[in-house]
């Protein structure tokens, strides 16, 4: 009896040492990190810094020679159209009456009276496409409010942005056909100071100044605030010359300059996201061009590059970025394709195979190898098209010890 207790003992023995051995050469799960395939919205964008500027900068010239009185204004000083004083010249007899300054000043009537002409169907495609987009508008928003399901909100937002970049295109459209008018009423006075009347004195005078006065008063032609004065001092000066630099601080657009090779994926109209400029959320803008000559930049690290330029127009309100100026560095995201509602798969969870993309997909514990077709791809996730289904787990970062047929484990 005892000799059969002391041989089952010895067998449970030997079970126990060759269990324990067989667990020792089981291999530990490798601790991972997961991440689960789930749907969501994706963007492909072009990221750099950029630079805003004023859209519309103004140089004030003199339309004829003579002797300019000093002027008052220093840089940020407020102006306002058709009433502040921006510049009074004395005339330099007899160069005001001689026959090639009246023929200059002609010249000049005629000039100003065609870019007044040329600016009209500009401000009428201009109002055109603002009306469009605001009917487009309306009707997108009367169509979510009727069948939510029908419209989704970034085509509502997207309607929104385009009603608000041609608003402000018809903004400057209208203001440039205001200092085309004014260009040419300058022009037309200058004329009339040029030509002699036959009983000395000039035909019309400006509304504050006398009628036996030859001064000529330049006013402003925009509400804005003076950027540079180049003549302070007063001097005898020749026609042309430029006096001062008006613009609006308000209407500013952002000057990004990206590799060629990016370039030729943005196009007009693309949506641009301003992030880190200072205010509490992101800007918004519209790729009003794609320059067509690339320029040749040095790198930080030497290296020689083609950019282009890309201009932005700011489609928010000016309530909205008061704080933003001119020359004002801001970051840009320009988007070269979207799509709503795919498969989403972290790149940091993608390795190449071949020429091919693969990912491990966890099943039961164990790593699976797992060939996947993708579509747009950013720095973060890529669009799953065949591969994978939403709710999939998969090993984000896979280092050497992860395999095909490896255990692993959540970290």
């Amino acid at each position: 009896m005892k000799s059969r207790f002391r041989k089952l003992l010895l067998a449970l023995a030997g079970l126990g040492i060759v269990g324990a051995i067989g667990y020792g050469l089981v291999p530990e799960p490798v601790m991972v990190d997961f991440a689960m395939i789930e749907t969501g919205d994706i963007r492909v964008t072009v990221d750099q810094d950029g630079k805003t500027r004023i859209r519309e900068r103004y140089v004030v010239s003199t339309p004829l020679a003579g002797r300019l009185l000093r002027i008052d204004l220093d840089p940020g000083d407020e102006v306002v159209a058709g009433e502040t004083l921006i510049a009074t010249i004395e005339p330099r007899d007899p160069e005001l009456l001689d026959a090639r300054s009246i023929a200059l000043a002609e010249a000049r009537v005629k000039a100003a009276a065609a870019a007044l002409e040329k600016m009209k169907p500009v401000l009428e495609e201009a109002l055109a496409g603002q009306e469009f987009t605001a009917a487009e508008l309306a009707r997108v928003k009367d169509a979510r409010r009727k069948a939510p399901q029908s419209v989704s909100i970034s085509e509502v937002e997207s309607k929104e942005l385009a009603y608000r970049t041609r608003s402000a295109l018809l903004r400057t459209a209208t203001k440039s056909k205001e200092i085309a008018r004014f260009e040419l009423d300058q022009s037309r006075a200058a004329l009339i100071r040029s030509r002699p009347h036959a009983n000395g004195p000039p035909v019309e005078a400006e509304a504050d100044a006398s009628q036996d006065s030859w001064d000529f008063t330049i006013r402003s032609p925009i509400d804005g605030r003076v950027l540079r004065v180049f003549q302070e001092s007063s001097a005898v000066i020749a026609a042309g010359t430029a006096l001062v630099e008006l613009g609006d601080p308000t209407d500013l657009e952002v000057e990004i300059d990206v590799l060629s090779r990016d370039a030729v994926r943005i196009r007009p109209e693309a949506l641009v996201l301003f992030e880190h400029w200072g205010g509490d959320k992101p800007l918004h803008g519209r790729v009003r061009l794609v320059e067509p000559s690339a320029f040749t930049k040095i790198s930080t690290l030497g290296v020689e590059e083609q950019r282009v330029n890309i201009i932005v127009s700011l489609v928010d309100l000016p309530e909205e970025r008061t704080a933003l100026g001119d020359g004002f560095r801001v970051e840009a995201r320009i988007v070269v394709a979207e799509a709503d509602e795919v498969l989403k798969v972290p790149t940091s969870a993608l390795f190449r195979v071949g020429q091919e993309w693969a990912v491990f997909r966890v099943v039961a514990g164990v790593a699976q190898q797992q060939m996947v077709k993708l579509g747009l791809r950013n720095g973060l996730a890529a669009e799953v098209v065949e591969g994978l289904q939403q709710g999939d787990l998969v090993v984000v970062h896979p280092g050497d010890k992860v395999a095909e047929g490896i255990a692993v484990a959540r970290r």
